[in-house]
């Protein structure tokens, strides 16, 4: 049947959280091409071009109905673009203080791995399903060979909502040395358990120096928030339902959880890198962004 192999190459990103992986990479695409731009990803729009669920989807400036007006790929465009931009920072603070060993939990279509300024000597582990990697690998397998990432990339195919440790170490991860964890866009979709084992996991196998930096939304939103155009544009024009993915059931206070198990954590607005960076969202009335929060926790010692 025509398309068969397209169709199966696409399973993992053809919908549901999936789908969200190509909007997060089509966002990437356009922030790349801003002449301000605050990340830049020059494989992003390859992935975009590459599954036929967002083949005809906007990856430059150009592109953008409205442009920086524009709800979907103006707004919460830029929302990702400030999110890869500091969680960029991030992990290279915490390689060139000596980290050696990166954990990416739900990758997706992430690729820090190839395109930061990595030390010598760096580990980047990719944890996702196995469909999405699969994914991932064939658009990046079609472009013209390159200089090479910077680190070593390791793929770990398994779902975050069991038991990953296993497979992390089986791949080579050394929990007897620090590790830099982040959880981009991920935390959100999980079920509540399922974070709070996610989090254990992560305090179990991390030692003294290590750190993690992920995403979470404060609680429900209101009728009034979940009205917002930019969850009725992502539904309405890509497909991207994210109010019926975001898992509805009350939420644990994970930054609670690791200040309790001996971590410093900081908790922070996106708006505030807004106002450090110069560039990003500002709050507005009735704002799906104002209960997002960026956590980063570290293990004090070394």
């Amino acid at each position: 049947m025509p398309g068969t192999d397209t169709a199966q190459q696409d399973r993992g990103v053809a919908g549901g959280v999936g789908l969200t992986a190509l909007m997060v990479a089509a966002a990437r695409a356009v922030e790349t091409h801003r002449p301000d731009a605050l990340a830049r990803d020059v494989y992003a729009e390859h992935f975009v071009r590459a599954a036929r669920a967002s083949a005809d989807w906007p990856v430059r400036p150009e592109e953008v109905p409205g442009g920086e007006a524009d709800p979907l790929w103006g707004r919460l465009g830029r929302y990702f673009g400030l999110r890869t931009r500091v969680l960029d920072d991030f992990l290279l603070r915490q390689a060139y203080g000596g980290v050696r060993q990166v954990v990416l939990l739900g990758a997706g279509l992430d690729t820090r791995a190839l395109r930061l300024e990595w030390p010598p000597g760096c580990t980047v582990f990719e944890i996702d399903q196995e469909e999405v990697l699969a994914f991932k690998h064939g658009a990046l397998d079609a472009l013209p060979a390159g200089d090479g990432p910077r680190a070593v990339r390791v793929p770990v195919a398994a779902d975050l909502r069991h038991d990953w440790g296993a497979a992390l170490t089986g791949a080579g991860f050394d929990p007897s040395a620090p590790a830099a964890w982040l959880a981009e866009g991920l935390l959100l979709y999980l079920p509540p358990e399922a974070e709070r084992r996610l989090v254990d996991t992560v305090d179990r196998m991390s030692r003294a120096g290590s750190s993690v930096a992920y995403e979470v939304k404060l609680g429900i939103e209101s009728a009034a928030v979940r009205h917002s155009p930019v969850y009725a544009e992502a539904k309405e024009r890509i497909g991207v339902d994210l109010l019926a993915l975001f898992d509805g059931e009350p939420r644990p206070d994970s930054a609670a959880d690791l200040a309790g198990r001996g971590w410093s954590t900081t908790v922070r607005t996106p708006f505030h890198f807004t106002r450090l960076h110069g560039r990003g969202p500002l709050p507005e009335r009735h704002d799906c962004l104002a209960a997002n929060r960026w956590v980063f926790a570290r293990r004090p010692g070394r």
